[in-house]
């Protein structure tokens, strides 16, 4: 059968011809007529025996390898030799396919018809479907390697890479093909693996830039040298550049003060990390935006430094702030201070008339001339007790306004405790009397004493006693002392008991707040300022102590001052 050469190829590569005889080494002996012609011509047909033998040898080592599968044809694709490796890939004895079937019948149809249409648009000549298809580029002499689905017995598959060679005789006719194939599966499976691999980076990729692009900051990263190698879309709208613009240049150009901002860079790079580092960046149009920078440097796996990364946070709405804030503070302050102006003012200004107005008021219930009438007595009492109430509210807004600015002045001292009590009971105890109430103090014996500020403690415990006696109608108000020494802590307690009108425990919560003042289920019964608790919880918090309480409605209060000290 002669080579055919369509007029359609063009110029194609030459592929390698492999004459039929050297398939196989061949053997034989001598004629006789090779024996006459003397030693040298013997010698000659020996040595070339010897290298047909070897390469014969070294061909049958190939072709029957297990590694490939080799498969050999006649010229219309009958297979003729179907070696072990091709026994062993396709799980056919050769005795099942030899003279029975084409390397077409083993391969996947599909495939088959594929390569013939691709064929057949590359070399613009029709090619059928089937053996034709895997070695027509071979008959004409072609260079041909391809891959394709190699079926086995038991139907189950495999990749192959096949090299395909026209077999040729000595008139260079095609008498068959030869089909060496190798089994690609674990190639497919590094290629499929390695393609896992690449989809992944590519995931993981443009994860990590969504994450850089969804900042709020202005994100850059550069090289050691202060070169910016990547930016997100923040960046290019602080600077107005645009990503292309921006890699390249050196960081520090974008910034109105350039050197502060490449000693940024310095500094990162010897401390591995910077925060709030401050700097005003200045855009294409000359907008200029404080940033906050923090920077850290990055590093390769082999833990090679890279460069930088950095975020630039726009906090020019901070600074705003930051400064209307600044100028409110010293507003306040100056506000402050004009209180303060005031209520000196106001403590000398509304307590000497009141002082006045108590005094004769006093003068004339004790010394007018003659009895006064039912009428004129209750007008001056009425004239005495309003003032005293004033002068009272007074006293405790001017107490509260100190506390509040921070301007009361603590000296702390030892301070005999039952003088104290008895200071209190001194004052307080005639109200109680006049109310009918039982007043008692009690004390340990001995000589307690407890460093604190006197004038403070004397305070809270007025407070408390007359907050007492006012909501106390009938029974007892006591006042208890009691000391006790617990792992080198001196534990002060003062106790104010009554048997009043108690609080509601819905109204508890709101005991220690400024102008409240409740009695029975939050009704106001009392006069007074409602500052009292107030003032004295935090005067005990200025002494480092605490008020504690326990109130029942209807039963009574227990309010417990308590100062410790080591």
């Amino acid at each position: 059968m002669k080579s055919i050469r369509s007029p359609l190829v063009k110029a194609p590569t030459r592929a390698p011809t492999v004459r039929a005889e050297k398939l196989m080494p061949k053997t034989g002996h001598g004629d006789g007529a090779g024996e006459k012609q003397g030693g040298a011509d013997g010698i000659m047909e020996s040595g070339r025996q010897k290298t047909l033998l070897k390469t014969g040898a070294l061909q049958g080592a190939i072709f029957n390898s297990a590694n490939f599968s080799s498969i050999a044809t006649d010229a219309k694709g009958v297979i003729q030799i179907f070696n072990v490796g091709a026994e062993r890939m396709l799980g056919y004895a050769a005795a099942e396919v030899m003279n029975k079937i084409t390397p077409a019948d083993i391969s996947d149809p599909q495939e088959v018809i594929a390569r013939a249409k691709a064929l057949s648009v590359e070399l613009g000549t029709p090619i059928t479907p089937g053996f034709e298809a895997l070695v027509f580029k071979a008959s004409r002499g072609i260079e041909d390697i391809y891959e394709l689905t190699y079926i086995r017995k038991d139907g189950s598959r495999f990749p192959a890479v096949v090299s395909v060679t026209a077999l040729r005789d000595a008139q260079d006719a095609i008498i068959g093909y030869l089909l060496i194939g190798t089994d690609n599966t674990a190639r497919k499976l590094v290629e499929a693996e390695q393609q896992k691999l690449d989809q992944r980076l590519r995931d993981q990729q443009f994860y990590t830039r969504s994450l850089i692009e969804s900042n709020i900051d202005a994100i850059m990263t550069t090289d050691p040298r202060g070169i910016i190698t990547d930016v997100n879309k923040q960046m290019e709208a602080l600077t107005g550049c645009t990503r292309d613009e921006l890699i390249g240049a050196p960081f520090k150009d974008y910034f109105t003060d350039p050197e502060r901002a490449e000693a940024a860079i310095k500094l990162v790079l010897s401390e591995k990390k910077v925060t709030d580092y401050e700097l005003t960046a200045c855009a294409r149009d000359g907008k200029q935006t404080v940033v906050s920078y923090n920077a850290t440097t990055f590093y390769d796996r082999g833990r090679t430094l890279q460069g930088v990364f950095a975020a630039a946070r726009d906090v020019t709405e901070r600074k705003r702030f930051e400064q209307t804030l600044q100028e409110k503070n010293l507003e306040l302050e100056g506000a402050n201070q004009a209180k303060d102006r005031f209520l000196a003012s106001m403590s000398h200004e509304l307590r000497t008339p009141l002082n006045a107005i108590l005094g004769f008021t006093g003068t004339l219930l004790m010394k007018l001339p003659g009895p006064l009438n039912a009428e004129q007595n209750k007008q001056l009492s009425t004239v005495q007790s309003s003032s005293r109430h004033l002068l009272s509210l007074i006293n405790d807004l001017l107490d509260l306004a100190k506390i509040e600015s921070g301007k009361v002045e603590l000296l702390p001292e030892p301070v005999a405790c039952k003088a104290v009590l008895d200071e209190v009971s001194a004052a307080l105890k005639p109200l109680g009397e006049a109310k009918g109430l039982k007043f008692e103090t009690q004390a340990p014996k001995g000589e307690p004493m407890v460093n604190t500020d006197r004038r403070a403690l004397t305070q809270i415990l007025l407070n408390l006693t007359n907050n007492a006696i006012k909501f106390t109608d009938r029974g007892a108000v006591k006042i208890e002392l009691a000391q006790q020494r617990d792992n080198g802590l001196l534990r002060t307690r003062f106790t104010v008991e009554d048997t009043g009108v108690g609080i509601a425990a819905a109204d508890q919560a709101k005991l220690f707040q400024a102008f409240e003042q409740l009695g029975v289920s939050g009704a106001r019964r009392h006069e007074g300022t409602g500052l009292g608790l107030h003032l004295s919880q935090k005067l005990a918090a200025l002494l480092g102590g605490r008020i504690e309480f326990e109130s029942e409605a209807g039963k009574g209060s227990r309010f417990t001052l308590v100062l410790e000290e080591r």
